[in-house]
């Protein structure tokens, strides 16, 4: 760029280098601009607002007020200086140019302003040359990323100039090249950027350095985990041979090297962890697999994490862990996200006891279900709610135990469930939905007027305890949660079994893919 071009007086014009040398590729076509065409853009562009709703003559803007807009204005990114040189004069109105036509999407005029730009590498000042460097780096890729022709070799080219611009962002210009291969299917190119990147180093290692490594590191053993679950796919298609099962058992290997030091290193790494139990798995190693979750879920280095809480009960019930092992993972992620959907079965294993202290605990997780939104119209929740409620109202003391815990609920629960508004929107939507609901408002919310139903038949329950339990026919009532994904069958009923009455049968489907749902019989 011509440093004097924006203060001579000369007709001299700024040349725009050939876009391709940095962007790559036939997509652009390329201008000069005169400097005194820049600068006249830059004044229009940073001149004072101009109010083009008001469009009286200036006598009457006189008597009255300028209207100022409230709105935040967006904070330039060069502020000019009071002593600034041509070229860094230059630099601010390039920048803003290009700035204002990402700012309208005008992909192609940025392409053009950027050819420009880059010769701002050239600038030797050391405090500004890393923010120069990124800001060409990631302003490049940007563009790239929406021209419609843009290819492949075009962004390796601004990653492998970018690259060697300087040394600071080294790693993660090689870790963002390695993500764009691994979007084009280009799985070995992005390994070897990696491995690059991994064996690169320069001066004295920092901390920062040393974490962009190990990242580095865990990702190229993810391509390797990539690369083995491609081999493994082959060899169920086809014969196997020596070869292809070594092969992708020397991927096996690569990966755990670097997986294993994952768990060293504090922090969330659950696409890692995932991938390496899947392959321990695939090689029976179902101890090593359950040490790695075992640690990365309760490890107390480790941030706390719901996901590896999930991940762990998982692992347990796909290799049939007794319910105590399953319960007490589920208790664990209570604690951190109450409203996973995971505490529907945690409920379920809950009511299958014969504990009253359990039945007191599925109200509990239930409740604390339906203390958010997401779960207020969904009827596997409120039947099991209805279920508990029901086994609590046979003991001596579980009306006691279920307004203990409607205690803190009473004077915003009716709000958010037991509405005239909540009934017509249940009835229209899930009629079995109300009829529950319905039998439970007294009883959770006592000593208020009933206002869930509609008007065709309003739900109006008695006071005493005795006429609760005939309308909840809590005497003889059985809960069966089916799960199509275990294709499992749980079996919760009363204590009080009566063989010569009829059972009334509560049926819940849980289709985890497309949401809770269920029915009743």
């Amino acid at each position: 760029m011509d440093v004097a071009a924006a203060g001579d007086s000369r007709e001299n014009s700024v040349k725009l280098p050939k876009l391709h040398l940095l962007l790559g590729g036939p997509c652009v076509t390329y201008r000069s601009l005169p400097a005194e065409l820049i600068m006249d853009a830059l004044d229009e562009h940073l001149g004072p607002p101009v109010d083009l709703g008001d469009e009286s003559d200036s006598s009457d803007n006189s008597s009255r007020k300028s209207y100022k807009s409230k709105l935040p204005l967006a904070k330039p990114l060069c502020v000019e200086r009071k002593t600034e040189s041509g070229f860094q004069k230059t630099y601010r109105i390039c920048l803003e140019l290009i700035r204002e036509a990402m700012l309208h999407h005008r992909w192609q005029e940025a392409a053009e302003y950027m050819a420009s730009f880059t010769e701002i590498l050239d600038d030797r000042n050391k405090v500004r040359a890393q923010q120069n460097k990124e800001l060409v780096w990631r302003i490049s890729i940007e563009i790239l990323h929406h021209l419609s022709k843009s290819t492949v070799k075009d962004y390796n080219i601004i990653y492998e100039r970018m690259k060697h611009s300087g040394v600071k962002h080294y790693l993660m210009i090689c870790l963002e090249h390695s993500f764009h291969l691994m979007l084009h299917g280009q799985i070995e190119c992005a390994k070897q950027q990696l491995s690059i990147a991994e064996s690169w180093r320069h001066g004295k290692e920092s901390v920062s350095q040393l974490q962009r490594v190990k990242l580095i590191q865990a990702y190229r053993s993810l391509l390797d985990y990539m690369i083995w679950c491609d081999k493994k796919s082959m060899l169920s298609q086809n014969n196997s041979f020596e070869s292809d099962i070594q092969g992708m058992h020397t991927c096996f290997r690569h990966a755990s090297v670097n997986l294993q030091e994952i768990l060293k290193n504090p922090g969330v790494w659950d696409p890692f962890i995932l991938s390496y139990v899947e392959m321990l798995e695939f090689y029976e190693d179902y101890e090593e697999a359950h040490k790695v979750l075992n640690d990365y879920a309760y490890d107390s280095s480790f941030p706390p994490n719901p996901n590896a809480n999930v991940y762990m009960y998982q692992f347990l019930k796909r290799h049939n862990a007794p319910e105590k092992k399953l319960m007490k993972v589920l208790r664990n992620l209570r604690v951190l996200v109450p409203s996973h959907e995971l505490m529907l079965e945690y409920s379920f294993l809950l009511l299958q006891s014969e504990k009253t202290s359990d039945t007191q605990k599925a109200l509990g997780v239930l409740l604390e279900m339906l203390d958010f939104a997401c779960w207020r119209s969904n009827l596997g929740v409120w039947t099991c709610l209805h279920a508990a409620v029901h086994r609590l109202l046979l003991q001596e003391e579980g009306e006691v135990i279920v307004h203990e815990q409607m205690a803190l609920r009473k004077d915003w629960w009716p709000a958010l469930h037991f509405t005239s508004f909540h009934a017509k929107k249940d009835f229209e939507e899930n009629g079995k939905l109300l009829e529950v609901k319905a039998s439970l408002e007294k009883i959770l919310c006592p000593g208020r007027p009933l206002s869930y139903y509609i008007n065709r038949s309003p739900k109006r329950l008695p006071d005493n305890r005795s006429s609760w339990r005939r309308h909840l026919g809590i005497h003889n009532t059985c809960l069966i949660i089916h799960s199509p994904g275990t294709n499992e069958d749980f079996l919760i009923k009363s204590r009080r079994t009566d063989t010569s009455s009829s059972w009334s049968h509560v049926r819940v489907s849980l289709g985890w893919s497309a949401g809770l749902q269920g029915f009743v019989t």
